[in-house]
């Protein structure tokens, strides 16, 4: 069976990615799992770079068809921020992420907001040892930013961001939120293209190093 690495060290998102990949005929696998340890930075403004990066690099410390993402929340009343940044999105008494939203838009009227995932596939070169192909994939949710935190599922913005129906991410059930959310919409983007990799690297002879 082919091995896909998920590139992540959060364990939410890995538990979300392995859900929404089940459906392919492979091991999915965890940088842990690989005993790969790399912090990979994310300088750039845009999602499609940050997670392109990602995924190059821990294709290159694996040599197995990567996926990677960078994700985010954007928000109206903020000028459509934090976006790329959303992970490190901080003000300088402490307040972070969901709270510091939260904060940021007391007493505003305009609370849309959208969740936005870019998708990164890199794929080993012929010699299993570098990454030459990388793809994007893109997924899309429109809400608005609650008044309060709501529900416990989830993970990072999930408890602030309100579907059209009223309820946040946070509060929906695993299967409901991965048919939904901007992550499920991105890999059923790039589940044809993910298939179409697994089939030709399994079918791909052993290299002298891979033996």
């Amino acid at each position: 069976m082919t091995r896909l690495l998920v590139a992540t060290h959060n364990d939410g998102k890995l538990a979300e990615f392995q859900r929404l990949l089940a459906p392919l005929e492979a091991e999915v696998v965890s940088a842990r799992d690989l005993g790969i340890d790399i912090d990979v930075p994310e300088p750039h403004d845009t999602y499609a770079e940050n997670a392109a990066d990602k995924a190059v690099a821990f294709c290159r410390a694996s040599s197995e068809i990567t996926v990677a993402d960078d994700s985010g929340i954007e928000v109206a009343a903020l000028g459509w921020a934090p976006g790329a940044r959303s992970a490190r999105f901080t003000s300088d008494d402490g307040l972070g992420g969901p709270d510091l939203l939260l904060a940021r838009l007391a007493g505003r009227e305009d609370r849309r907001a959208r969740m936005i995932c870019w998708l990164a596939l890199a794929e080993p070169g012929p010699a299993r040892t570098d990454a030459t192909t990388v793809e994007l994939f893109a997924g899309v949710v429109e809400g608005t930013v609650a008044l309060e935190r709501r529900g416990v599922g989830g993970f990072g913005y999930d408890p602030v961001f309100e579907l059209p129906d009223g309820r946040t991410t946070a509060e929906l059930p695993e299967a409901e939120k991965d048919a939904l959310s901007h992550r499920g919409r991105a890999v059923r983007a790039a589940m044809p293209r993910l298939r179409e990799l697994l089939s030709a690297h399994a079918r791909m002879p052993a290299t002298a190093e891979d033996a």
